[in-house]
């Protein structure tokens, strides 16, 4: 469980920083991009959101499994 925890924060940590890169490519720089690259950057958003997501449900279980406080 601790490497399932390792994984999971820096998977968290991973999904963070690419969610926040989709987001400025999406929206503050898209006027750069061509259509294509916009829509990766749209559909990255959505990738790396539902990253956040898993990454943070996999590190609740972990905790939970090796006895530390789930906050």
């Amino acid at each position: 469980m601790e490497k399932l925890l390792g994984f999971a924060n820096g998977a968290l940590l991973a999904s963070t920083i690419g969610l926040l890169a989709t987001i400025l490519l999406a929206y503050p720089y898209a006027s750069v991009l061509p259509m294509a690259g916009q829509i990766v950057a749209h559909i990255g958003t959505l990738i790396f959101a539902t990253g956040i997501k898993i990454s943070y449900v996999t590190r609740l279980v972990s905790l939970k499994q090796l006895g530390r406080p789930v906050h």
